[in-house]
């Protein structure tokens, strides 16, 4: 009889033990959570379960706006200290927010340069936007015009329509679309022309894509990763972040219209 319990006693305990080596692995996973914008999102959707795979971390992705003052804005989350290990967003955003303390100071790791595109509905004439002055005739001649709340949207209403001397004339016309894609609106003909990041209008179905901005008065934006001070894991978030600028992650970033940050 003794001997019998012994030998259940040691199958019992081997059964413990490869129990408690099996869920090693996933105790040891790190849910890492990512708020990214919409510049560098289609690239992203791609990637996560990739990295998942290879990394055995759970992703756990909100989006927002690099800037604005919505709910889900970025710098609106760290404002009110919620807890979140990687942002993506525009540089000059993330910048500010290092300056403010909200992001840890060296964590910057640049992803991507991002190009201003215009869009009008699928099948409607597509405007000449090949040279400045031929943009300016659009913008004049355009019954409506959308522009995003983050950073294209911001350039555009603050440097590029006053730089172009018609920010008076189009004013009454024109409107940033808060929170929501500007190809969305552009797409059920709610505006005849709509300006955004080309990586954030391609996703959008019922949109033609007319071409970047002209020289001269395109903005490249880069898109980077940071750690914020809230950041729960650390470690994994910059493991992650390091990823996402590796050679590994190209392919899906020129694939969404971006180009790598480091050629």
């Amino acid at each position: 009889m003794n001997s019998i319990c012994k030998r259940n006693f040691a199958a019992l305990a081997a059964a413990v033990l490869i129990c408690a080596f099996l869920a090693t692995p996933a105790a040891r996973a790190d849910e890492i959570k990512v708020v990214t914008s919409g510049g560098f999102t289609a690239a992203y959707l791609e990637l996560a379960p990739e990295y998942e795979s290879e990394a055995h971390d759970k992703l756990n992705t909100e989006f927002g706006p690099s800037m604005g003052t919505t709910h889900n804005a970025i710098p609106v989350r760290l404002g009110r200290g919620e807890a979140i290990d990687v942002v993506i967003l525009a540089g000059p955003a993330l910048d500010d927010l290092i300056k403010n303390g909200k992001v840890r100071a060296g964590s910057r790791v640049d992803l991507v340069r991002s190009l201003i595109g215009m869009a009008v509905k699928a099948g409607a004439p597509r405007p000449d936007i090949s040279t400045v002055d031929a943009l300016k005739h659009t913008l004049l001649a355009a019954k409506s015009i959308a522009y995003s709340d983050s950073a294209s949207g911001v350039y555009l209403s603050t440097e590029l329509f006053p730089k172009l001397g018609i920010a008076d004339q189009i004013k009454a016309k024109s409107k940033k679309i808060e929170a929501d894609p500007v190809g969305g609106v552009v797409a059920t003909g709610e505006f005849e022309i709509g300006f955004q990041q080309i990586s954030e209008l391609r996703p959008v179905k019922g949109i033609d894509i007319v071409g970047p901005l002209p020289a001269g008065a395109q903005q490249i934006t880069i898109f980077a990763a940071g750690i914020p001070v809230t950041a729960t894991h650390p470690e994994a978030a910059k493991k992650l972040i390091e990823w996402l600028a590796s050679p590994a992650a190209y392919s899906a970033i020129k694939k969404s219209g971006l180009e790598p940050a480091k050629k």
